[in-house]
């Protein structure tokens, strides 16, 4: 099993990219934001548990998070491993994530992270609002805001990864399949 995480900010493509990626590696692409909605349009007791948490505004806790990634993993056969998009988003969710998967005998192996200029990221987003309308992606504040929340975040599991020999920055650049290329051949290393 070979795990992955891939980040990115807000208009980077990690998500265009982790689809495309599981699909060519056959790894399983575990979008925790995805993860929370099936689980609680499913009705499951993990998705009514989220489900209560989120009605009263509160944030879903990572154990809870952690639980459901666990479940997924468990219950997943025939992939040669995860590509975590999304998950985690802080050093604390970084460590609890590295101890489940220790305890399953896994390890995070690389975290590849996408760099684009912040003029581009800014471009991609107004595209992708007018393409999506996604409301959040058409106001610049908003967007500015959203890329310093990243920053903010991920700066720390960036370094926490770096420490460990995982963290592989990727040129985040160009066209969807120039980016693709890239990240594959990266990840062939390890695969």
């Amino acid at each position: 099993m070979v795990n992955f995480l891939i980040f990115g900010p807000p208009g980077s493509g990690k998500g265009t990219q982790s689809v495309r990626l599981a699909e060519k590696f056959n790894l399983l692409h575990l979008s925790t934001g995805d993860m929370l909605r099936a689980e609680i349009t499913a009705g499951t007791e993990l998705g009514k548990k989220m489900s209560l948490i989120m009605s009263k505004g509160e944030l879903v806790p990572d154990e809870v998070v952690i639980e459901m990634i666990a479940y997924k993993i468990d219950n997943s056969k025939g992939s040669f491993g995860f590509l975590f998009d999304g998950f985690p988003r802080t050093v604390a969710q970084t460590v609890s994530l590295e101890k489940m998967l220790n305890d399953r005998g896994m390890k995070i192996d690389k975290m590849l992270v996408l760099d684009v200029d912040h003029d581009e990221l800014v471009k991609r987003l107004i595209a992708r609002a007018e393409l999506s309308g996604r409301p959040d992606d058409k106001d610049p504040a908003v967007i500015e805001n959203r890329i310093e929340v990243y920053k903010e975040k991920t700066e720390p599991i960036i370094q926490y990864c770096n420490q460990k020999g995982i963290y592989q920055p990727v040129n985040g650049m160009g066209t969807i399949n120039d980016i693709f290329k890239r990240l594959s051949d990266y990840m062939k290393k390890l695969i």
